[in-house]
């Protein structure tokens, strides 16, 4: 499905495919021979969308444009199973598995790994050629590797990575309704969303 939203519309190039369950929304620029997977999302909301070429994203899938912090994929590049890349970019020849959680202002360096369930946090940046194993943190710039068990000693490198400031423009400790207020008003927009043919 093609939506055109805030007066933004998918490019598709004819090498390209699109599931017919999957959801391109707004400016989202798809490169040569690029496969969008049932059920994935690339949705531009305030910043653009764009993949490089031969990049698969699969079932399921969230890849989120932000203002500021746009969606980038680079060439060669694999989006896993329910993985969420959210305003980050990602290098050529990087492999994103299922259920990864890629948030704003991250960047993933070329040919780096981030396995099943890991996470590169906000404004953080992983090396090229990192492997972030599975279930685990990748937090910093240059980014630092943390277990889930060492929850203290992340927090300590999470603090200063600005998640609310990042996410949603909010210094830290906002009330949950002012910033739920906000994010309702923000895709209020999508009313607008208009089906291409």
């Amino acid at each position: 499905m093609l939506l055109e939203h805030r007066g933004g519309r998918p490019v598709v190039p004819e090498s390209a495919y699109v599931a017919p369950s999957a959801v391109l929304c707004g400016a989202v620029v798809l490169g040569e021979r690029a496969r969008i997977l049932h059920g994935a999302v690339l949705t531009a909301e305030d910043g653009e969308v764009r993949t490089g070429s031969d990049v698969v994203v699969m079932e399921n899938a969230l890849v989120r444009g932000r203002a500021g912090h746009p969606a980038v994929l680079g060439d060669a590049v694999l989006i896993g199973p329910h993985a969420h890349v959210n305003g980050a970019t990602v290098e050529d020849e990087v492999f994103v598995a299922t259920g990864v959680s890629m948030f704003p202002g991250a960047v993933a360096g070329t040919c780096s790994e981030l396995r099943i369930n890991s996470v590169l946090h906000a404004n953080s940046r992983l090396e090229p050629g990192t492997v972030v194993p599975i279930g685990w943190i990748a937090a910093g710039d240059p980014a630092e590797l943390f277990s889930p068990d060492r929850h203290a000693e992340l927090w300590e490198k999470q603090r200063d990575l600005d998640f609310p400031g990042t996410v949603y423009g909010v210094p830290r400790g906002t009330p949950m309704r002012v910033i739920m207020a906000r994010q309702a008003g923000f895709y209020e927009a999508h009313r607008e969303d208009r089906l291409l043919d």
